[in-house]
């Protein structure tokens, strides 16, 4: 084996908040169907890497059940392998750490070199050809890197280069930066570099942003400049506006997700075709199997067993599985997480009240309400911006309007 792939899949994504409330950021439904994990695991498939760990950690369950035995990304065959690296000492504390602690895994792989993913990014990558520019310049470490809009370099970590590419400086989340040059946390390492880099630094919580890179930097660490789409879907907003920005046409859509030699590869539900009402009206919008549409949708994403009954309205929103919007419901800049009913004629994002969460006011301030799992909204109610619900909230007991900017859990 020539290259082994590490994919970084423990974190909790607290920026998503309700919808990281019971599974890890990467196991977040996607585009309808997916998966965030699918992408990095159907990237690897394309790439033709199928030695693959998958390093989990918080509320691993739900991903777990969705791997399963790698089957819909090739990985079950005899000369596959993919594996599930949980932590059996202690917890990781940080992204260097959490492989330093399955470092024997990576030993004992024989593999020559390591690209390390994250799984909770949506983009579509031939990591082959990164690995061959690695292989040109004689790297030790190689980055992936994209231009970023200068009013987010403070998310990323920012880097320099000479005119060959190669890192002459690095930054990790600097809050001062004139470049825009971004890590995009892929990195191709020797594998020796790697174990070494991993046994010589001590720090508690070791990361590679922090630490690995600042101290591999002088020597033969270059930059490979990734010019297609990209995105951290970590916030409510990023979230939504990706999954609305697939709704777009053919010629704008951004991520290609109907090319059939790159496919996204997924586990998917046996559900029946989606079926439309005679009444219905559907506009820019991605239906997912087992979806029942007899209201209106229009530019929305529906995750697949959704139901959206006569007389119901569903705008600029991600419906996530088995929910359902029952008649003369209005839902409106809202994401709704699985098996959430809305009520026969809620108005959900309603107002001209744009006040932000008074509780988490840098998560909610745009105007979407967001919606836990099994929530059950009665009927009538009124749910005003930038409202937090969680899972467990019962909302018989809540007078309605719900305000602007409320939290109920």
């Amino acid at each position: 084996m020539e290259t082994l792939a590490l994919i970084l899949a423990g974190g909790r994504g607290s920026r998503l908040d309700i919808l990281s409330e019971k599974r890890v950021k990467p196991a977040v439904p996607f585009a309808g169907k997916y998966r965030i994990i699918d992408f990095s695991l159907s990237n690897c498939s394309n790439s033709g890497l199928f030695h693959i760990a998958i390093l989990t950690q918080y509320l691993p369950l739900s991903l777990n059940e969705h791997l399963g035995v790698g089957k819909p990304w090739d990985m079950d065959r005899r000369d596959t392998k993919l594996s599930l690296l949980q932590p059996y000492k202690e917890w990781y504390a940080g992204t260097a750490d959490s492989v330093k602690q399955n470092i024997e895994y990576v030993k004992r792989s024989g593999a020559k070199y390591v690209i390390i993913l994250s799984g909770d990014h949506v983009y579509k990558m031939d990591y082959q050809k990164m690995i061959q520019q690695h292989k040109e310049k004689a790297a030790k470490l190689t980055i992936g890197v994209q231009e970023v809009p200068m009013a987010d370099t403070h998310r990323f970590g920012i880097l320099r280069t000479d005119g060959d590419g190669k890192i002459i400086e690095f930054q990790e989340k600097p809050q001062n930066t004139d470049s825009n040059l971004a890590s995009m946390g892929i990195y191709v390492f020797n594998t020796d570099v790697l174990i070494k880099a991993l046994q010589d630094i001590e720090e508690e919580n070791l990361d590679f942003g922090q630490h690995i890179i600042p101290h591999l930097i002088g020597g033969a660490v270059y930059s490979y400049i990734f010019d297609g789409y990209w995105k951290d879907v970590g916030t409510y907003d990023a979230y939504l506006e990706a999954n609305l920005e697939l709704t777009s046409t053919v010629d704008q859509v951004p991520l290609d997700m109907y090319d059939r030699n790159w496919r996204i590869f997924t586990r998917s539900e046996e559900l029946p075709a989606v079926k439309i009402g005679s009444k219905a009206t559907i506009k820019q919008a991605l239906i997912s199997n087992g979806s029942i549409i007899a209201g209106s949708v229009t530019r929305s994403v529906l995750s697949p067993g959704v139901i959206v009954h006569p007389g119901a309205h569903v705008e600029n929103s991600v419906i996530l599985n088995d929910s359902e919007i029952l008649p003369g419901a209005r839902v409106i800049n809202a994401i709704l997480d699985k098996e959430v009913i809305v009520g026969f004629d809620v108005k959900l994002g309603y107002g001209e009240d744009y006040s932000a969460n008074k509780e988490r006011p840098e998560l909610l301030s745009s105007g979407i309400n967001v919606i836990g799992k099994g929530v059950k909204i009665p009927d009538n109610t009124i749910i005003e911006r930038n409202c937090r619900i969680f899972s467990n909230a019962d909302l018989k007991t809540v007078t309605s309007p719900i305000k602007s900017g409320t939290t109920i859990k």
